[in-house]
């Protein structure tokens, strides 16, 4: 074994060690998480009474809004009912409103419940209030007694002591041990295969590093020739982004009054800053997914010269589709100057999500650009799963602020442009860094892995037909 494979080899092996350590290491953000809180009552008139919560950086009261509440209905005065609320499990102030009206209500008892866990509240903790507003409060042996006399009474709890961390931790580690250990399973099998197909992994690499000028030389020219004959030639490749921007912004903030958007850090953000956050990296996937896919039929007259290498085609049409990228993250960040969101350290991430983006779809386009020579209908099939794409990733609408089932919000993060979009806006808004969320982070570069491993397969085995059949 030479020594470059060798020193190869064992910085595969030490990233392997690392990678094993950090995945066992981690542990879930709580604010990922939903707990129910259960209030059992008596009171004697019927309400709507509302929780609200406020997380980590949230301030009491200025904060409670009533994107983060939910309300139930009261019903049958002077009997005991128990009412049930969804709250994220980082949750540190809780209001409960006791709806409208002078009424008498006595709290006897709360719980907290994660997957199948409950936490009993003792008395001596809940009936420890931090802020009481139109109520007065009276400890009994049986809980504590609330008086309401105004329109609006509400009181306020601290969950500091309430033991909510724990018991999410407590529900749910045989759950994230079982996906820590097939998750390092399935990155060992990866570093597994690198390793004994070292050679065939860089070939792609080599080829690209060898014809590198010859590829930015055809990325230029494959930009300014794509709007060739046109008036305002390369002007319209950033006409049409923009004009899709204004249309959405127009419908959903002007046309539904869609309002500002609250993210999942808690912040308050107008919600064209938000869809532009998630529209400029979908344009790039968009365009260079389209255009690679059709990369080796546009440049058929290349593919067809044996000494051609045509494994540089579809990286063509991926970094022409960058051109126009760059561009638009420059006017997103100018945009979001205009509102005082100025560039910091957590901007830079916006890099390191293109990269992993033009990694990703550059694994499909060698599939995808294969695959259509000999099946053409493959375009038409693409173009609808981008329509469907764009409404399931999701850029238009907040998944953060839905009461959807943990099963449907799984679902949809196992998109991996889900975590393209997501990270973008943390990078822009949220300011959390990609590796807080070391899970999707990792499952997002597997995937990723897997994706380029296939397409770079097809690519290979049907390599040998192209130039018949073109």
């Amino acid at each position: 074994m030479s020594k470059k494979r060798l020193a190869a080899s064992l910085l595969v092996v030490l990233f392997g060690i690392l990678a094993n350590i950090l995945v066992f290491r981690y542990e879930p953000a709580l604010s990922e998480k939903k707990v129910t809180v259960k209030v059992t009552l008596t009171s004697d008139e019927e309400n709507y009474m509302e929780m609200f919560y406020l997380t980590d950086g949230q301030k009491m009261p200025d904060d409670f809004k009533a994107e983060q509440s939910s309300g139930v209905n009261y019903k049958k005065a002077g009997t005991e009912k128990t009412l049930e609320y969804t709250v994220p499990a980082d949750a540190s102030y809780l209001r409960f409103d006791l709806g409208s009206g002078a009424s008498e209500t006595t709290i006897s008892g709360i719980t907290v419940e994660s997957n199948g866990k409950t936490a009993v509240i003792d008395q001596n903790v809940f009936s420890e209030t931090v802020r009481l507003q139109e109520v007065k409060q009276n400890n009994v042996s049986d809980g504590i007694n609330l008086t309401a006399e105004k329109e609006d009474p509400y009181l306020v709890w601290n969950t500091e002591n309430w033991g909510i961390a724990k018991l999410v931790k407590d529900s749910l580690w045989l759950r994230y041990l079982l996906v820590k250990i097939l998750a390092c399973v399935v990155l060992d099998i990866i570093l597994i295969v690198t390793l004994k197909a070292g050679k065939k992994l860089i070939v792609l690499p080599k080829e690209v590093y060898q014809n590198r000028k010859l590829l930015w030389n055809l990325s230029k020219n494959d930009f300014k020739t794509k709007f060739a004959g046109s008036y305002l030639g390369i002007i319209w490749a950033f006409i049409q982004p923009i004009v899709t921007v204004v249309v959405y912004w127009f419908v959903f903030e002007k046309g539904l009054k869609a309002g500002g958007i609250n993210t999942r850090a808690g912040i308050d953000v107008p919600f064209v800053l938000w869809l532009v956050a998630g529209l400029v990296p979908w344009f790039f996937f968009q365009d260079a997914l389209n255009g690679g896919t059709n990369a080796l039929i546009e440049y058929s007259y290349l593919v067809k010269k044996v000494v051609f290498k045509i494994s540089i085609l579809p990286i063509v049409k991926v970094v022409s589709a960058l051109f126009v990228h760059v561009f638009f993250v420059v006017f997103t960040l100018v945009l979001y100057s205009a509102y005082h969101y100025y560039p910091d350290l957590y901007t830079l991430q916006i890099v390191y999500y293109t990269f992993a983006m033009f990694i990703m779809v550059l694994g499909i386009v060698y599939a995808t650009c294969a695959i259509v020579i000999f099946f053409r209908d493959l375009t038409q099939v693409i173009n609808i799963v981008l329509q469907v794409g764009m409404w399931m990733t999701p850029i238009m609408w907040n998944i953060d602020t839905m009461e959807l089932s943990p099963v449907l919000i799984t679902i949809f993060k196992l998109n991996p442009m889900y975590y393209i979009v997501a990270g973008y806006r943390d990078a822009l808004i949220n300011k959390a860094w990609f590796w807080e969320n070391a899970p999707l982070t990792l499952y997002f570069w597997l995937l990723t892995a897997v994706l380029f491993g296939i397409g770079t397969m097809i690519f290979k085995r049907l390599k040998i037909h192209f130039a018949d059949v073109l």
